[in-house]
Order: C-alpha cells, then structure tokens, then sequence
C-alpha cells in the first residue's frame, strides 16, 4: 500500500506564524485578528483606500448587529454578491459575526449571457435555503426581488446610521467548531456546480496547514485580484489574510484583466510578498512585462499558481522574465487543491521554485506510467508540474482506476485525499455526496501519480481521450 502523508514538521505551528490553531471558528478569528496593527487596503482602478483590519473589524459588527435584527443567527445562510469593495470585505465578516452561513454568488462575466446569469443565480439561492442576500448597489438592477424570493438588502441597509444599530448591539455567536461556515459552490468545469459544505473546524484546520507551510507571518504583504466567489480568492488570499491579521491589498479581477501589467505594479508599490494567480494570469503578465519599467519585485517570497492546469513553459515564461526585475525564481509554487478540501491538498516547500518531472509520453499514455526522461532527446516527453507534498493534517494516495488497488509510484491513477480539511459532503445531495467517497477518502476526479513523495497531476478523468489504446490528456 502506497499512501503519503504530510510530512513532519520540525517546528509545528512556530511562534512567529500569526494564527491560533486552537481557536477553531472564524468568528473568533476575526476577533483575534482585529487586534494585530495590520491594515486593508481597496484598489478601484488606479485609485486605493486603506483602512486598518480593526476599522474594519468594527464596521463588521455594526453590520453584523443588522444582520441579527434581521434574523441571521447561527446556521442562516446570507447570499453575498458584489465586486471586490471595501463593503464586500465588511459584510463577509460581518454573516461570520453574526453567526451565519457563508454563500458567495459569482458575478456575470459576459454581458451576452445576462438572463442565464440571472436565471442561475435564482437556482443556486434557492438550492441552497439562502434566507437573506446582500447586494450591491451596482448589481441591484440585475437582480430585483420577485415573489418567494428572500429578503434582498443593500450595504447602507446594515449601516449603523440608517439602523440606528451599533458595534455595542452585536451578539457574539455561540462558538460551535463543527457547524457549517461556508457553503462554497464547485467551479462547475465537468458537471453542474455542487454546493460545498465546510465547517469552521475544517476550515480553520485547512488555513491554517496552508499558513504554516507557506509560513506566513505579520510581516507579509498580500497582494490580491482573484475573486471571492472561488476558494483560491476567497480562502487563500483573503480569508486567511483576514483572520490572522496579516497585511492585504486587494483589487477587483477586471482591475487584472482590464490592465494585467497592474497585478505586477501594485507587488511593487505596495511592497507584497505573497500573491497568487491561475497559470492563464502568468501567460498575460509575462506580455505586458515586456512593456514594463521600474519594477521591484524582490520582496515576493510565495507566489502561487493553481485552480487550473500548469503548463510548465508558460510559469518558467513569467520567472524568466520577471527575473529581471529582481524576482527570485525560487519563489514559485505550484500547488494542488480544490474546493471539497477548502482549499490547500498538496504544497510544495517554501523557497525550492518550479520543479518539474519529464516522462516519456509514449510510457504515459499507454501503460499509465510516469517513466522519466530528459527534454530534448529523441524520445517524445511531457513536462508535469511537481505540486509538492499534503499539507499537515491531509493524506493522498493513487488508486488504479478499474479496480481501485493502490498503486506505487510512478504509476498513474486516481488521487484520491483524505484528513482533516475533507468536506462532510454536497449539501442537500446525498447521491452525490455517496460517490464523492470511498470509505475515508475523497475521489478528486484526477488522474496522478507520485513521484519521490510528491504529487503530479496528468489531467482529469472525465477529459481523458481514449484514441487506440492511448490515453491522451487534453
């Protein structure tokens, strides 16, 4: 039996990483987090307000107490939908304060589809017993309250003036590690989107092994554009940053996508250390790097690519080029997670850079076998990702496909996870939620294999072409 777990830590949970891994909810956290001197700051375009994690912090409790007087106590489920503003960052503090259920909804991303979006965004507030959505004033025209909806409220509807409710009216919630945080809907790639259920335990327990490894601490800088409606965005770069106290800077996606160049100037500007990005983010920061003058980009330290395929090229690609400004390539981090483990799986160790495992393609596709190879040479290779080892407290294994025997390494299978992070299940779908296991662990979808302890993703079942024997991942 071949199964890899996380490997042991010399200095678990070191005095100087900014969390407490007894606190086991969010809302107490948050409470902890306020204290620590640290600040927010908001980009709008070329503009940014900042404001410290305790301003912020109190404006949550004001709104928090509204969300009280409203009917939102422990286990309510608040729908959240909005672009990336101070207020969005209030009020999802502000449902944990007041004990709810997170649910964030996606925004539209093409104007085309707008009565799709509509049409899906009704579905998911119902599929998922949403008893309040909170919206913002910008999308209140694409959403107007029908009959059997529930309640729709604005952000100046929980302020304290108009409610004449204040921080001092705020209840602190009943601290319960295993009641439901977050309901977090899958990204929908393969099948129709599954709510995900995640409580304040495990997801506490998966921030904090993601925290360790990646060693954050009170002296980090994150910088962030990716949105809060998908797990990377919303747990690894402003949750976590948000309950340890730790310094964030945080723009809206179309800020990115409208000027990638700014994703690199603002590293700069506000001196970051820490940021994240899919690989398509590498591919357009590489471009407008090109362009680029007066960069310093030697304070990064942790720079995450994940929530879709590497492609080794196009990652080397951006170190290459943003080598010149000063980034230490060392930096890099390919990861693995999903939404059914919060967000962390595997990561790699800090400050070993992209490293890569070339295989004979011939071996790979079809005998299921990552042989190595050297690029260059006569026979055809891949270049796969090394997505480094499970977090602490997780564990993965390989498993053949068809018979579900556990595999060695180098072979190609299934990785399946398991330990502490592991969702309980889809909410409201038990069917789905009975295929999701097998026994303890969790199926990922993903076909992989190990390699000296680390994991390598080849591509997810459900795309694999099956041509004449062959095994071709797309």
């Amino acid at each position: 039996m071949f199964v890899t777990e996380a490997p042991e830590s010399t200095t678990p949970f070191r005095s100087d990483v900014p969390f407490d891994p007894k606190i086991l909810t969010v809302a107490e956290r948050l409470e902890v987090a306020a204290t620590k001197g640290k600040n927010i700051t908001v980009i709008d375009g070329d503009t940014h307000v900042t404001t410290s994690w305790a301003e912020l912090h109190e404006t949550a409790k004001e709104f928090a107490a509204a969300l009280q007087a409203r009917g939102v106590s422990e286990g309510t489920h608040v729908a959240i939908m909005g672009p990336t503003t101070r207020d969005l960052l209030v009020t999802i503090q502000a449902v944990w304060l007041a004990g709810g259920v997170l649910v964030m909804l996606p925004l539209p991303m093409r104007m085309a589809s707008v009565e799709g979006f509509i049409a899906q965004t009704r579905a998911r507030i119902e599929f998922a017993k949403v008893s309040l959505v909170v919206l913002d004033p910008q999308l209140a025209a694409f959403l107007e309250p029908q009959e059997g909806d529930p309640a729709f409220v604005g952000y100046d509807d929980l302020r304290a003036a108009p409610t004449g409710l204040s921080a001092a009216d705020w209840k602190p919630p009943t601290p319960d590690p295993d009641a439901l945080a977050l309901l977090q809907f899958t990204s929908g790639s393969t099948s129709e989107p599954k709510g995900v259920m995640i409580t304040h335990r495990q997801l506490c327990a998966n921030m904090d092994a993601a925290a360790e490894r990646a060693r954050f601490t009170l002296d980090d800088i994150v910088v962030s554009w990716l949105p809060l409606y998908h797990d990377m965005g919303l747990i690894g770069l402003c949750t976590i940053p948000m309950t340890t106290g730790t310094e964030l800077v945080h723009a809206a996606p179309q800020d990115f996508l409208s000027k990638p160049a700014r994703w690199l100037r603002w590293m700069h500007d506000f001196r970051g250390t820490i940021t994240a990005g899919p690989n398509f983010a590498y591919a357009l920061a590489t471009r407008s790097l090109k362009r680029a003058e007066g960069l310093d980009l030697s304070r990064i330290r942790f720079l995450l690519s994940g929530a879709e395929p590497i492609d080794a090229p196009t990652y080397r690609g951006f170190l290459d080029a943003a080598a010149v400004f000063g980034l230490d390539p060392n930096a890099a981090f390919p990861a693995f997670g999903m939404a059914e483990v919060c967000i962390a799986a595997t990561f790699p160790h800090p400050f070993t850079g992209l490293r890569t495992d070339v295989v004979e393609a011939d071996a790979l596709e079809t005998d299921r076998r990552a042989v190595p190879a050297v690029l260059g040479g006569e026979v055809a290779t891949r270049e796969l990702a090394r997505l480094g080892t499970p977090v602490r407290g997780m564990r993965m294994r390989i498993v053949d496909v068809d018979t579900g025997e556990e595999l060695d390494e180098r072979r190609v299978g299934e990785l399946q996870l398991a330990g502490t992070s592991l969702t309980p299940g889809y909410y409201e779908n038990p069917e789905a939620t009975a295929d999701l296991f097998d026994g303890d662990w969790l199926h990922t979808g993903d076909l992989a294999y190990v390699a000296d302890g680390e994991l390598v993703i080849c591509g997810r079942i459900k795309d694999v072409i099956i041509v004449g024997g062959r095994n071709i991942y797309p």
